[in-house]
């Protein structure tokens, strides 16, 4: 989200902001969930879903993480947290 568009052509300026504003609009998203299972349950979805495989590949193009490159961490506060999903 912080990434700045100095110095990056117009291309890369267009696709920097397009990714930070679906990225705000996941944080949104991830904001209205009712619980911390719901978070998990959507987190596992989004690694690979087909509609943020777009995102991803633009993040990347860019030089910048995508919520696969924070899995391990996300995991991490998960087991630390004691959350429980369902199977």
């Amino acid at each position: 989200m912080k990434a700045k568009p100095d110095g990056r052509p117009e291309a890369e300026r267009r696709r920097l902001e397009h990714v930070q504003d679906a990225t705000r609009s996941e944080i949104e998203r991830y904001r209205g969930y009712g619980s911390a299972q719901e978070v998990v349950v959507n987190f596992r979805r989004d690694l690979n879903s087909h509609a943020a495989e777009k995102v991803h590949a633009d993040l990347k193009a860019l030089h910048l993480p995508t919520i696969n490159d924070i899995e391990d961490e996300f995991d991490a506060k998960v087991e630390d947290l004691g959350v429980q999903v369902s199977s």
